[in-house]
Formats: structure tokens, sequence, C-alpha cells
């Protein structure tokens, strides 16, 4: 209690705000796996497995466009809130009896379930700027990357949790087991984090949401690049390549997958430390670019050595391992730089279009990893991969820049 009262409130709205991130996170990537398993022992087919998510990504390029605006008009306090009870509402939607469980009904909760997720996303994301002081850019870049980094973590570990929970439970208790959780944080939410958190203060129009200042819009198209570079080959082509090709079982999978994302969310929570010469050092436009061009060999590489049949096993997951560490540092990198230069006073706005483009990468990615793995292979992922990877870079070149500790002009005032 002594230590709780010796806090600031900015940290302890910070604390709240990452606590509620956690257990949303954690529920999300279990309910996921949980989603996974329980309909593969229903008999549905790989692909019907696959429409069950097409929506939740749908809704979430939707929910990042319109969820800044409201953000900005209600607060972000309220837009949290509503993510917390539109993800109960999803969780509700599965506690039907079985024969209930349509493709149709089960893509309708997962539509809810990704609108839930990018509202919780979008307003803990935006309540990091309006906490941190003004010119506080180093501990602004830790406190993005930490809750970056933990989110990750936390999601991995959720596969692990949807798994266990299905086992010790079954799929309805694993829900209700769920549910439980969210609605505690549901409830500790509305009790302690503040109604000034991004207050109503404006009535944005449509135009707003379109139009960025450049510094937004050349971020965001990177970061649509960067993520459909990851989803291009590690979302479906490469699980179906180990299960395929190498003979893997659905576990030793489900628990690769699990892993790399818990190492990738351990590596963004350490990357202030990775790539500044010390805790004051941040990232510009500069540090993108590079980190950018570091990465694209890598999947360039894999798909070389796939395609002369040169060591392809030591290639596959020596690659893995490479690229998550620096995709992990290219994304924590992107996420400090959308929260640096959006505009306080619709900050909500201008993160909620960045992690919309987000959304449209990821969703890109899994549709042309499909398309590609089926008619030329992994190694044609990988190449699209490094492809999509130096767009990266070249949108990452128009980015601000440390210019002699003078601001850049396309940074908010």
């Amino acid at each position: 209690m002594r230590l709780r009262s010796s806090l600031s409130s900015d940290i302890k709205q910070y604390l709240i705000i990452t606590g509620n991130y956690w257990v949303f996170t954690l529920t999300d990537g279990a309910l996921r796996m949980l989603v996974i398993l329980h309909f593969h022992q229903l008999g549905y087919s790989p692909l019907q497995l696959a429409l069950l998510f097409l929506f939740y990504e749908i809704f979430g390029v939707i929910t990042n466009l319109f969820g800044g605006w409201l953000g900005t008009v209600i607060g972000l306090n309220r837009t949290m809130q509503l993510g917390l009870s539109l993800q109960i509402i999803a969780l509700s939607m599965l506690l039907v009896p079985n024969q209930w469980l349509t493709v149709g009904w089960v893509m309708a909760a997962q539509a809810v379930s990704g609108i839930a997720k990018d509202l919780n996303k979008m307003s803990a994301k935006s309540s990091i700027k309006l906490l941190v002081p003004r010119g506080a850019e180093s501990a602004l870049y830790r406190w993005v990357a930490l809750l970056t980094g933990s989110k990750n973590t936390l999601k991995g570990t959720g596969f692990f949790l949807g798994g266990s929970l299905l086992n010790l439970f079954g799929f309805q208790g694993a829900v209700l087991f769920m549910l439980g959780l969210l609605t505690i944080a549901c409830l500790t939410s509305l009790m302690t984090l503040s109604n000034k958190l991004g207050p109503p203060n404006s009535k944005p129009t449509f135009k707003q949401l379109v139009s960025k200042r450049s510094a937004i819009n050349y971020l965001s198209a990177a970061r649509l690049f960067l993520f459909a570079s990851r989803d291009v080959w590690f979302v479906v082509a490469l699980p179906v390549y180990l299960s395929t090709t190498l003979g893997w079982d659905f576990w030793q999978v489900g628990g690769l997958l699990a892993s790399w994302l818990i190492g990738y969310g351990g590596i963004q929570a350490l990357t202030p430390r990775l790539t500044g010469r010390g805790l004051s050092s941040t990232p510009d436009g500069l540090t993108a670019c590079y980190w950018a061009v570091t990465l694209a060999g890598i999947p360039a590489l894999m798909a070389a050595a796939l395609y002369f049949n040169l060591h392809t096993r030591y290639a596959l997951f020596i690659g893995l391992a490479l690229f998550g560490l620096c995709f992990a540092i290219n994304s924590s990198i992107h996420s400090y730089l959308v929260v640096r230069y959006a505009d306080k006073s619709q900050v909500a706005m201008d993160v909620g279009f960045y992690y919309m483009a987000n959304a449209g990468g990821r969703l890109l990615g899994t549709v042309l990893s499909g398309y590609l793995y089926q008619y030329y292979g992994l190694a044609s992922c990988l190449s699209l991969s490094a492809i999509f990877i130096v767009f990266a870079a070249i949108l990452s070149t128009a980015l601000p820049r440390h210019d002699c500790n003078k601001p850049s002009t396309l940074l908010p005032d």
C-alpha cells in the first residue's frame, strides 16, 4: 500500500491501462487457440477454420479507422471499456450449444472480438501519449516498448492457456473462465480509470479520418508493408509447411508459433536497450530505415536456401529466429514513432489510422500467404516478404530524422 501511495497519478494510470491490456491480450490469444482446437475437433476443414478469422481481420481494419474518431469524441477511457465489454459479448456468443456454432455464427462472434481487440489496443497505445510529459521522449519510448512487447508475450502465452483450458474444462468451461477474467478487468477499469483520459474536446470531421500529416501517412504505409511481410509466410504458409513437408504434429506447430511470439514480445520490450547507445537515445526515420534494410536480407536468404535446397531445415529455423529478432525491433520502433508523431489533440485518430494500416497489412499478407504457398511454395512467400520489407524501408526514408536537435516540420507542435 505504501508503494502504491508513493506512485504518481500518471504512473498509476499507466499500470491500470497496462494491466487492462494484459488481461485482454491473454484472453484474446487463448480464444484464438481455443477456437482453432475446438472446431478442428468438430471436423471443420482448414478452409473453414481460416474463414472463422476472416471477419476478425476485416473488422480490425474498419475499427481502427473509426475507433480513433470515436476515442476523440467520447474519450479513451470509454473506448477501452467498450472494448472489454464487446469482448465479453463475443465470448458469450460462443456459449450456445455446439449445433448452433455454425461458421456464420462463429464468424460473427469473431467480428465482435476483432472490434473489441482493436478498440482496446488503440485506447491503450493512445493513452500513453497523454500520460507521458511533453519532451520526455526516452520515457515514452520505454513505456511504448514495454506495453507492445508484453502484449505479444502474453498473446503467445495465451496460446498455451487456450489449449490448457480446453483440456481442463472443455470448451464452454474455458470460455466461462475467460469471461470471469474479463469481467473483473472491466469492473476494475470502470472504478479506477480516470475520466480525464482523452476527454471529448473536439468534433473531428470525416476528412480528418483519412487526411493525415506526412509523417503519419508514410509511417502507416511502411507499417502496412512490414506486417504484410510477416504474415505472407508466417500465418498460413509456415504452419502448413511444418505440418505437411516436415511432418510435425499440431501441438509441435502450435508450440513453435507460441514460443516464437513470446520471444518476439520479449525482444520488443528490450528494444530501447538494443537500438540506442543508452536510454536517452530514441529512434527516428533513419533508424526505422536501417532496421528495415537489415530485416529484408533474412527472408531473401531463406528463400534462396529453400529454392536451391541448401540445408533447408537449418536455414528455416535459424532464419525464423533472426527474423523474429529483427522484426520485433522494427515493430517496436514503429510503435514508438506513431505515438511520437501523433498530435495530442487527436492522438486516438492518428494511432487508429496507423493501426488500420497494420490490420490491412495482416489481411493482405494472410490472403497472399495461402495463395502463393498453394501455387508456388514457401520460397515464393519468403521472396515477396523481402520485397515488402524493401518497400517499408523506402517509405521510411521519408520519415523525420534527428537533425542537430532541430524539430522537424513534420512533427506536431
